[in-house]
């Protein structure tokens, strides 16, 4: 195969080295004789995979003791109603927005009553994210909602957010693993799987024990925490493979040096890349540099009518899904733990080529 780079926001790119094994094992895991895809979740041929993968997880993120890891399904967005389940409880909740998905998130609560905005970018187009200083909660909140980081606007937030007494809930679907977090300052961390875990089908969840206790008594059980917990994310067939293929990623990223190095790798990429973008006026991002994602780099060019072009050509130079978001178009680069930084350098080296014959 010719080198070729996906710059897809989701279903992203996968580590070469995980592909490679899950392909050398496809048809035998293990010597069973049996691919993980017809292994039965039950038997005694599955557990270590799991279990392994829920371990790594652990180590990855250097979990508390008193946090569980849930394996569920349905992508991020059942999330959007599976949290006011399980912690509204008659009780208020805020909601940060800062970017197309968590206003999603917002608008995905509307049928549950109690909750509001604690702080909103829309005004600015979401080129930068409220200020923490600027949410408004209700100290007796049940949760504040966040996004860590925007896949469709480009917006990251960086640093240490702890806020007392009112658990965090944040989605972290397209940075997690990216860079070390203090996880025990959040009370429910959610992701989808297929940015920067595995493909498609699975979710991430991992929740403070004390918050299993709130869920709705109308609460459907596989819709519902704590008996996901009891029940070791197997109330109903889990998403298998899928978990199987995270804990390949999770193997790889130990491998790698852990959260610290991949960290590393993921500045000197987006470095890179907007080190290249600011340096001329035909590419353009508008993004606060505050906030400027390193997961998803969104740009446009300053004449609009060349972005087909681009993206034609690029295809043709074998850089691959760089089409920005339907809902507001542009370009966009995701460039999660996976993608190599040669397939940056490969990306800046077709738009100095691009610029210089546009």
């Amino acid at each position: 195969m010719s080198c070729k780079f996906n710059f897809s926001a989701g279903p992203a790119t996968l580590p070469k080295e995980v592909l490679i094994k899950a392909q050398s094992e496809l048809l035998d895991w293990n010597g069973t004789g049996m691919s993980v895809m017809e292994m039965s979740h039950r038997g005694k041929e599955y557990a270590p995979i799991i279990q392994n993968a829920e371990l790594n997880l652990k180590k990855l993120l250097n979990l508390p003791e008193n946090y569980k890891v849930l394996f569920l399904q349905g992508g991020a967005v059942t999330q959007n109603f599976m949290i006011p389940m399980n912690l509204l409880n008659k009780r208020t909740a805020s909601y940060v927005i800062s970017g197309y998905w968590s206003k999603r998130t917002f608008i995905d609560s509307q049928p549950f009553s109690g909750t509001s905005i604690a702080a909103s970018s829309e005004s600015i187009n979401f080129t930068k994210a409220p200020n923490i200083d600027s949410w408004k909660y209700k100290k007796d909140d049940a949760y504040i909602h966040f996004c860590l980081n925007e896949t469709v606007n480009g917006v990251e937030y960086f640093g240490d957010i702890n806020i007392k007494n009112v658990p965090i809930v944040c989605d972290m679907s397209s940075t997690i693993l990216s860079r070390p977090i203090d996880v025990s300052n959040y009370g429910v961390i959610y992701a989808g799987a297929q940015k920067n875990i595995g493909p498609a089908g699975l979710t991430i969840l991992i929740v403070r024990d004390d918050l299993l206790d709130f869920a709705d008594k109308k609460t459907p059980s596989t819709l519902n925490w704590k008996i996901q917990s009891e029940n070791n994310s197997m109330i109903n067939t889990p998403a298998s493979y899928g978990i199987y293929i995270a804990g390949l990623v999770f193997d790889w990223l130990l491998q790698y040096g852990g959260l610290a190095s991949i960290e590393k790798n993921n500045l000197k990429k987006s470095n890179y890349l907007y080190d290249f973008i600011d340096s001329t006026d035909f590419y353009i991002n508008n993004i606060d540099k505050i906030n400027r994602s390193r997961m998803n780099v969104t740009f446009t060019i300053h004449n609009d009518q060349l972005i087909s072009k681009f993206l034609l050509g690029a295809e043709k130079n074998g850089l691959f899904g760089l089409k920005g978001h339907r809902v507001i178009g542009g370009l966009r680069a995701s460039i999660y733990n996976a993608m190599p930084h040669e397939g940056v350098v490969a990306l800046v080296e077709y738009m100095k080529e691009f610029k210089n014959t546009h």
